[in-house]
């Protein structure tokens, strides 16, 4: 079994590949103010951020800020985000959420983690996401689908559940590329390690990977 330490120093590789694979890796959510990257961040459940994208400027255009969808009629706003699925959830969430922000937190996406948890449908996933990119504070790794399936092919962690992935991951990622490392997860995930024919023939991670490894044993 890999140590800690052994986990640190494989990690701080793959770290190196992906900057120089992904250089431009980002938030790939499309926001201006942090209300909108919260908003985003909650349709993006369950829906991919290409869709998210393409609701959001409509909804965006009509809904400017956190009074505003607090006071949305909530048919309106499920119509509006209808297509990110699971609506009914997501747009009472929305205004639920965006009415604590504006009657506890005079309309300003609350800026710290325990705060943000306070709001419906805000998990740690999302609470990083925003704290992150809106207010460049970061207390953890946001953890979605791509980062859940990656971490565990490269053997980062065992567990299924968010929090204790985060939490692993947290243990062996410097705390400077907690944030950075998201993006580069989805990134690659969309790119190469994608969850139904993963390309491990053109992975720049496969000397680095147990899971290609583990792959190449099986042929011999």
């Amino acid at each position: 079994m890999e140590s800690i330490s052994a986990k640190k120093a494989r990690a701080l590789k793959i770290l190196s590949i992906f900057r120089k694979t992904y250089p431009g890796a980002k938030c790939s959510l499309n926001y201006k103010t942090p209300i909108q990257l919260l908003v985003a961040t909650m349709l993006s459940a369950q829906c991919t951020d290409e869709r998210v994208n393409k609701v959001t400027p409509a909804l965006f255009a009509k809904y400017c800020t956190a009074k505003d969808f607090a006071n949305a009629d909530i048919s309106e706003l499920e119509q509006a985000v209808r297509s990110t699925g699971f609506y009914k959830n997501k747009a009472r969430n929305i205004k639920e959420a965006s009415r604590i922000i504006v009657t506890q937190f005079g309309g300003k996406v609350p800026s710290s983690m325990p705060e943000i948890l306070t709001l419906p449908g805000v998990a740690r996933k999302t609470a990083n996401v925003v704290l992150g990119n809106a207010y460049g504070i970061v207390e953890g790794i946001p953890v979605d689908t791509h980062a859940i399936r990656i971490s565990h092919l490269l053997g980062w962690t065992i567990n299924t559940a968010q929090e204790k992935i985060e939490k692993d991951l947290m243990e062996i990622i410097p705390r400077a590329c907690w944030l950075k490392i998201s993006d580069y997860f989805v990134h690659h995930g969309r790119a190469v390690c994608i969850a139904r024919r993963p390309i491990c023939s053109m992975c720049p991670l496969s000397k680095l990977c147990p899971k290609v490894g583990l792959k190449k044993s099986q042929m011999r």
